[in-house]
């Protein structure tokens, strides 16, 4: 009992000392003078309970403490010398804002084309490497064609003679002279001639696997000796200069997202970012994942590859006047969504806790709903461990 009518007088000595001259080096040492007596007077019994005994204690006599200096400094700014923490300000106002939705998708190439051969054969010659450039038309490999060169051979002689025949007949034929079945029959065997080369010329094109496109040799998938079959893939040529992304969007956005609205591709493979616009939107819900297609152009990079994974940002809603501040400087303290500001206490400039609300968070900034308004000044830097009241300098 003598320790607690001890400790009271002490504290009553301190403060009537605190207010009626400078704080006194002796209050400020306060705290632990009561830890050095109580723990003397107690010995060792049960020292975790008067360790915390006394934690409580001296966070209450800090916060008296503090308390007085504020009603002094206020009262009488030169009376007391009061610690104040540096930090530095913004004044809030208005600006754009963004609300996104995020889903990751894949790089594709609008021209990624299998290639196979359109004839049945033995491969004699194939003309192109992997990762070569080719132009659309040009010829990746050949099929065997003899026989229809052959055949080819052989009906261009069959046509020769057919032509002179047609030609002698026509002429007999505009003097009058012979039958016109004769005439008919010759022009009929030259025309049949002529279709039936057309047709070897054809399928002699067929024996050459040509690029559908301008683009590069991703693989070869043939050699020379093997078989060729119409569907089995033989090369892959792909445009890399003509890329978009390819996602799912959740079918909840389904009136929000159109064609044009604004994409950041982020790919974190490549440490890049890349602002884009919706170019697809899809119309059709996917049963099973209850989402709709989108799509997004890519500007010619020498760094972008087909399957490459893709991060999009979809901006569904912009906020023209929004109060916005960096997303660090709110924060999380029993459940509440805090940020601090400076404000002039009188003669002061202190340190004030706002409670706020957070409407959404785009490229770390907070849409701030309601708590501040245009012209608060925020505490950007040394707001960690403020308290409400605290003075502060800037």
């Amino acid at each position: 009992m003598e320790i607690y009518i001890l400790l009271k007088k002490m504290l009553t000595n301190n403060i009537i000392n605190l207010k009626t001259m400078k704080l006194s080096y002796t209050l400020r040492l306060l705290p632990f003078a009561l830890v050095a007596v109580f723990l003397a007077s107690c010995g060792d019994t049960d020292k975790a309970a008067q360790l915390a005994e006394l934690k409580a204690k001296q966070a209450e006599l800090t916060k008296s403490i503090t308390a007085l200096e504020n009603e002094i400094a206020a009262e009488n700014p030169d009376s007391i010398t009061v610690r104040m923490k540096d930090i530095n300000v913004a004044e809030l106002a208005t600006r754009k804002f963004d609300y996104f939705v995020q889903t990751q998708g894949m790089i594709e190439s609008e021209d990624n084309i299998l290639v196979s051969a359109k004839a049945m054969g033995v491969i004699t010659a194939v003309f192109v490497k992997e990762g070569q450039n080719v132009t659309k038309g040009q010829v990746l490999a050949q099929i065997d064609n003899s026989i229809t060169e052959s055949s080819i051979a052989e009906v261009k002689s069959s046509l020769d003679l057919a032509k002179i025949v047609y030609q002698k007949q026509k002429s007999l034929w505009d003097q009058q002279i012979g039958t016109e079945i004769q005439f008919l029959q010759a022009k009929n065997n030259k025309e049949s001639l002529e279709a039936r080369l057309a047709t070897l010329n054809e399928q002699l094109d067929m024996t050459r696997i040509k690029s559908p496109i301008n683009g590069t040799v991703e693989a070869v998938n043939i050699k020379i000796g093997e078989n060729a079959a119409p569907g089995a893939p033989a090369f892959r040529v792909i445009n890399i200069k003509d890329l978009k992304v390819a996602a799912k969007v959740s079918e909840s956005y389904v009136t929000s997202i159109d064609k044009g609205n604004k994409v950041q591709v982020i790919l974190p493979d490549l440490d890049k970012k890349i602002d884009g616009t919706v170019t697809f939107v899809g119309r059709n819900i996917d049963p099973l994942s209850r989402s709709f297609p989108i799509e997004v152009k890519l500007p010619s990079q020498a760094s972008l590859r087909p399957s490459m994974t893709a991060i999009l940002r979809v901006v569904f809603k912009s906020e023209p006047n929004a109060i916005c501040v960096p997303i660090n400087l709110v924060q999380d303290i029993n459940g509440k969504k805090i940020v601090y500001v400076a404000e002039m206490d009188g003669k002061q400039l202190v340190a004030r806790r706002k409670e706020v609300s957070v409407g959404g968070v785009y490229d770390n900034l907070a849409e701030i709903t309601s708590g501040l308004k245009v012209g608060d000044k925020i505490i950007t830097v040394g707001y960690q461990g403020l308290n409400d009241g605290e003075f502060v300098k800037i």
